[in-house]
């Protein structure tokens, strides 16, 4: 028996209807049948179209399975904290930040969620040592104030 599916806001259901439908979209568009879809992925049928019918009960790791099968990534955007005021920051300002969006120019500005998601991702390229005390202290407010206090590095 399936799990009882959490409640939801009628903008999240609307959120996992649409990711289901795609990966159902991109099932059909390459020919694959449910049942070789759901084999390739390691979750059964059932779950195969509980996900494309975007069910909140259904793991993320089922729907990233899913996704891989079909040659797909599920990306993560940096979630915007609801009705939070974005702060515009200036790439320049922050040396590491600036390496990181090495494409830009210096004046660039940016959202303080769109400069802690260029941090999370490239993270491993960020020469940390030679990170500011106050590059550093940016990083912390990022993570305290959009991330729980944490990177998800």
């Amino acid at each position: 028996m399936p799990a009882a599916s959490p409640s939801t806001s009628p903008e999240q259901q609307a959120d996992l209807e649409r990711l289901g439908g795609r990966l159902r979209e991109r099932r059909k568009a390459l020919g694959v049948s449910a049942v070789a879809c759901a084999e390739a992925a390691g979750v059964s049928r059932v779950t195969l179209h509980r996900i494309e019918a975007g069910n909140p009960s259904v793991t993320i790791g089922a729907y990233s399975n899913v996704a891989a099968a079909l040659g797909l990534h599920l990306g993560v955007p940096v979630l915007d904290v609801p009705g939070a005021a974005s702060t515009m920051i200036t790439v320049g300002d922050y040396p590491g930040l600036r390496s990181l969006a090495w494409q830009t120019d210096a004046g660039t500005t940016v959202t303080e969620t769109e400069a802690l998601n260029l941090y999370e991702r490239g993270w491993r390229h960020l020469e940390q040592e030679t990170l500011t005390d106050r590059e550093k202290a940016f990083i912390q407010h990022l993570a305290d104030t959009y991330s729980n206090g944490r990177l998800l590095v």
